[in-house]
């Protein structure tokens, strides 16, 4: 029984991501507008938990700079394609193509990580989580400052996106399957998902590769890994860029979700969100990163949704607690409660239920060795 549960189980997962496939692909078909953009959402989140996930997570180094990456490509993403502006306060803007300013948030938040890398290549740890702290606070002075480019403390408007004259963010031009209108929900859904799955398939195949391999080593043990002929700090500096433009990418999806950008939706929280994201979902796994990100991210827009139905749950200033609130005390009780008795997260769980169910309940009960026998006979 056990050796056909382990054949069956690749199979039944590789089923599984299938039909999880098809249910995502028929989604915007079926659900509310509200489900749609939550999605969006938690795709954005996806990609910024995996950049986050390879850097803390594979390789061991702790940072809390992610808040600051995400808001440089949300900030140059809006710059690039962005149009002049503003009555009181002016706003400048290239207004070039919107894939233009994607790709430029990427490479600025990659180039800002690569910056930032001869610092990271040499620090570990908790000093590493504090030379990445000031980033943020780098950032959030620049976001209130830097007004021309950043719109200062009341932020600026995401300029809308579109791809060769196609509007992900307008009904322009009009589209319909099967009979269903496709708006910008349903069109921000689809774009969303590809570039989530892009983002876990190049994140899969990097942990699969021999640079997964050198990061995890690097992770155990960087004595080891340079006995090993592994380059330690090349390897460090290489998973800070790759990770900083995941945040890139992450940062221009999260303006797209919100329509706007502005000094609040960068701060410290958010990289202690994305941290909760992996930790919950399992450190050093892809399919973890998704789970946690999913989670943290859908939680709080889903309690704000139904804050009338749920207990304890209200709007602001109506006496109990906002839908932020409460989604924070539910992530950190289920963080405590992970690390307590599931270190490895929700990935962890499901590892242990596999290995349950392929598990041969005879094996804990050997046959009895036959007569004349000794136990060096049996011995392996």
């Amino acid at each position: 029984m056990s050796d056909t549960m382990t054949r069956w189980w690749p199979r039944l997962g590789r089923v599984a991501v299938g039909l999880l496939l098809v249910v995502l692909l028929i989604a915007p078909l079926y659900v509310q507008e509200f489900w749609l953009r939550t999605g969006f959402a938690v795709f954005a989140a996806i990609v910024g938990a995996l950049g986050l996930n390879l850097l803390v997570g594979t390789t061991g180094q702790l940072s809390l700079a992610h808040a600051f990456f995400l808001a440089v490509g949300a900030t140059t993403y809006s710059y690039v394609s962005g149009s002049p502006g503003g009555v009181a306060t002016k706003i400048d803007g290239l207004g070039w193509p919107p894939l233009v300013g994607l790709v430029l948030g990427v490479l600025a938040a990659g180039l800002a990580g690569l910056l930032f890398s001869p610092i990271a290549a040499r620090l570990r740890g908790i000093y590493l989580g504090i030379a990445s702290l000031g980033l943020v606070f780098v950032g959030q002075h620049l976001l209130n400052t830097w007004t021309p480019v950043t719109g200062g403390f009341n932020g600026r408007t995401t300029p809308p996106f579109s791809l060769f004259g196609f509007s992900f963010t307008a009904d322009h031009p009009y589209l319909a399957v099967v009979g269903v209108p496709f708006g910008p929900a349903e069109r921000l859904w689809y774009l969303g998902l590809a570039l989530a799955v892009a983002a876990m398939w190049f994140a899969r195949n990097i942990l699969r590769g021999r640079p997964g391999r050198a990061l995890q080593t690097i992770r155990d043990s960087e004595v080891a890994a340079s006995v090993m002929g592994v380059n330690v700090q090349g390897y460090k500096a290489r998973v800070f860029l790759v990770s900083s433009m995941y945040a890139g990418l992450s940062g221009v999806l999260y303006a797209l979700s919100i329509g706007s950008i502005a000094p609040e939706s960068f701060g410290l929280a958010v990289s202690v969100q994305y941290l909760a994201m992996i930790v919950l979902g399992g450190l050093g796994s892809v399919v973890g990163a998704a789970l946690g990100a999913a989670f943290v991210s859908a939680l709080p827009l889903t309690f704000q949704q139904y804050a009338d139905a749920l207990p304890f749950v209200s709007d602001p200033g109506q006496g109990g607690a906002t839908a932020g609130q409460a989604a924070a005390f539910l992530y950190g009780g289920a963080i405590v409660l992970l690390v307590l008795f599931e270190p490895a997260g929700l990935v962890g769980l499901a590892r242990r239920l596999r290995r349950t169910s392929a598990s041969d309940p005879r094996t804990a009960h050997p046959s009895p060795a036959p007569a004349g026998s000794t136990a060096k006979d049996h011995r392996p």
